[in-house]
C-alpha cells in the first residue's frame, strides 16, 4: 500500500504471506469505512467509495470483507470516528515522503511517525512542504504477458495519459477521473489480472540513490506502514 514503485510491486507479489495480507485488510477496511461514511453504501454512486474498492479488490481482498466495512459505516450503530491526518517528510538521502494515516487518536500517531522517522534517518517537515511534488493519479500494472500493442491501444483509446514498459511490467498512468473507464476498457478486452490498480500519489520527479541508502529508506516506509494508523506511504525515491 505504499506509493507507487516496481519494489512495491515485487514486495506484493512476494511478500504477501498470511499475517501481512490480515494487517492490509484491517487498513482497507478502515479506509472502505471513511469513504462510505454518511452514505448509503452505493459503489457506483460514490466515487471515493468506488476507488477504495478498487483499491480493495486489487490487493485481493475478499468481497465479504468489503460489504461488512461498507455495512459497519451505514449501518446502525455504525459509527466510524477515524479522522484523516498527512504528515510530509523527507527520509534519508533527501527522499521526499508523504504519510497518510487514518486515526481516532491524533496524538499517538503524531507520536507514532515522528519517532519512527527520526530513529531511522528522517524528519517530520511543515505541510505542503513536499506535497507539491506529487500528482494525484491512477495507476494500473499488468504483468508482460499481455502484447504491449494491444495494451497501449486499449489505453489510449479509453484516454490514459501513458503507457511505460520495464523489465517487469507495464505501467498505464490515468487521470483520476478516467481510472474506471480505462480499468474496464481492459477488462472488456481480456486483460483482467493486474498487480495494480489504484488511484494514488506518484511522484512528478524521482531521485536515485546508492544501494545502501536505498535500503535505508526502504526499511523506513516498511516500518511506517507497520503502523496501524498509516494508510498510505508516498515517495520519490528511484527503485
Amino acid at each position: 500500500m505504499s506509493g507507487h514503485s516496481k519494489w512495491a510491486t515485487i514486495h506484493r507479489k512476494k511478500g504477501l504471506i498470511d499475517a501481512e495480507r490480515g494487517k492490509i485488510f484491517q487498513k482497507l477496511a478502515k479506509e472502505i469505512m471513511v469513504a462510505a461514511r454518511g452514505t448509503n453504501g452505493d459503489i457506483e454512486s460514490n466515487a471515493s467509495l468506488r476507488a477504495v474498492v478498487e483499491k480493495a479488490r486489487s490487493n485481493n481482498m475478499p468481497k465479504d470483507n468489503i460489504q461488512k466495512a461498507i455495512d459497519k459505516a451505514t449501518g446502525a450503530g455504525g459509527d466510524v470516528n477515524f479522522e484523516s491526518i498527512r504528515y510530509e517528510g523527507y527520509a534519508p538521502g533527501g527522499v521526499a515522503i508523504m504519510i497518510d494515516c487514518l486515526t481516532d487518536n491524533k496524538n499517538r500517531t503524531a507520536m507514532l511517525v515522528r519517532s519512527t522517522l527520526t530513529k531511522h534517518g528522517g524528519n517530520l517537515g511543515t505541510d505542503g512542504s513536499v506535497s507539491y511534488m506529487f500528482k494525484r493519479r491512477g495507476v494500473i500494472e499488468l504483468e508482460k504477458k499481455y502484447d504491449f500493442d494491444k495494451v497501449m491501444d486499449i489505453a489510449i483509446s479509453s484516454e490514459a495519459d501513458d503507457v511505460m514498459e520495464d523489465d517487469d511490467v507495464y505501467t498505464i498512468y490515468t487521470d483520476p477521473s478516467n481510472f474506471i473507464q480505462v480499468k474496464e476498457s481492459l477488462e472488456n478486452e481480456g486483460i483482467t489480472e493486474f498487480l495494480t490498480s489504484e488511484i494514488t500519489y506518484v511522484a512528478d520527479n524521482k531521485i536515485s540513490l546508492d544501494d545502501e541508502k536505498t535500503e535505508k529508506v526502504m526499511n523506513l516506509i516498511d516500518l511506517l506502514n507497520d503502523i496501524d494508523d498509516v494508510s498510505d506511504v508516498y515517495h520519490n525515491l528511484e527503485v
